[in-house]
């Protein structure tokens, strides 16, 4: 038992500390945002479901009581997500604050009140858990499952600009870690999404591997849009996966970002 618990320690320590440097790969952009005064070509719609999903499995940890390593990193993971909003917000044009207060009330007012309130009364504690799990699971894979998008246009383009290997890397240990957190504590609610992370994970490298070196095409204009989609990926893969949203900077200074766990 002992042994037991003291895996659950080791990879929830490793599994938060991926998941931090991860959260915090969009800081780039950010700064980039700050600089420039402006954050008009950039979407916020990654950092509010990066919000959403530590939300939920801040919930899920709580009700659950003994996933401690769950709650510490999404806590971080409302606190990074909020101040990239409120920078978002800050810098926007109006068209896009607008923009950003409705999907602030779709996903973290009405989406997280609607499954606060399905869940929270009903009676036996065991199902409320189980049915929470599901959907925190089911909203984790469909988050894995969104830089199948980067993957297309690294084939398509045969350019890896908006895949860096190192976030790869860190996005596919998360992945390991979070797995294997969830294994002994014999929760597959955290530990299944982190197959489809790991899967991902390894097929980015692998498309590294295979078009690093390949004579670059003329491309469209880097589009942070897309690349700031893919770094929240990797937060939320890293946080939720993770956690938990991927990608550190691009070339020109841009970051490209995404609980689960």
């Amino acid at each position: 038992m002992a042994l037991h618990l003291s895996w659950v320690f080791i990879f929830g320590i490793l599994g938060n500390a991926v998941s931090f440097m991860v959260s915090l790969a969009p800081l780039p952009a950010f700064y980039q945002i700050y600089k420039k005064k402006t954050s008009e070509g950039f979407q916020s719609i990654p950092y509010v479901v990066s919000l959403f999903s530590a939300m939920l499995w801040i919930y899920y940890a709580i009700l659950k009581k003994n996933a401690v390593f769950v709650i510490t990193i999404n806590v971080f993971c409302v606190f990074i997500q909020t101040f990239y909003i409120v920078t978002y917000f800050y810098y926007g044009p109006k068209k896009e604050r607008i923009v950003t207060v409705k999907l602030m009330l779709l996903f973290n007012v009405l989406g997280f009140g609607v499954v606060f309130l399905s869940t929270f009364f009903l009676p036996n504690a065991s199902i409320r858990l189980l049915v929470l799990g599901y959907i925190c699971m089911a909203f984790s894979l469909a988050v894995f499952a969104a830089p199948l998008a980067i993957v297309r246009k690294v084939i398509k383009t045969k350019s890896v600009e908006y895949m860096p290997f190192t976030l790869s890397v860190f996005l596919t240990l998360g992945a390991v870690m979070w797995f294997f957190y969830g294994l002994f504590l014999k929760d597959m609610n955290i530990a299944v999404p982190n197959i489809l992370g790991f899967i991902f994970g390894v097929l980015q490298m692998i498309l590294y591997a295979v078009y690093k070196n390949h004579p670059k095409k003329t491309v469209e204009e880097s589009d942070p849009k897309l690349q700031l989609s893919d770094h929240s990926i990797a937060v939320d893969a890293a946080k939720l996966g993770s956690n938990v949203c991927s990608d550190v900077s691009n070339n020109n200074g841009r970051g490209d970002a995404l609980n689960k766990v």
